[in-house]
């Protein structure tokens, strides 16, 4: 497999404890290389419909970034899922 890269919108904003404004961002699938070249897998409940703070536009803006290193992160347990296993949009099991 080649190089993979998260697909990330921004979704809004928050304040911190510290009153300064923060993005809440929202990780809505991967692009991948494969022998026949890159393809996206997406999130199948991700509606671009409900990003905002495009107004006035008809596009909006998906960043990609490489994976973050996730050493030292768990797996939720099942019940804190809902009772599902979380998994990574290529079939292998989320890292936290």
């Amino acid at each position: 497999m080649g190089k993979k890269y998260d697909l990330v919108v921004k979704t809004g904003e928050y304040t911190d404890g510290q009153g300064q404004t923060k993005g809440r961002f929202k990780n809505v699938g991967v692009m991948m290389e494969g022998d026949n070249g890159p393809y996206l897998l997406l999130d199948r409940t991700f509606n671009p419909a409900g990003v905002g703070g495009n107004e006035g536009r008809e596009s909006i803006i998906v960043s990609l970034y490489e994976p973050k290193d996730n050493v030292g992160h768990q797996q939720a347990p099942a019940a804190k899922s809902g009772g599902y296993k979380a998994r990574d949009l290529d079939g292998d099991d989320v890292p936290f």
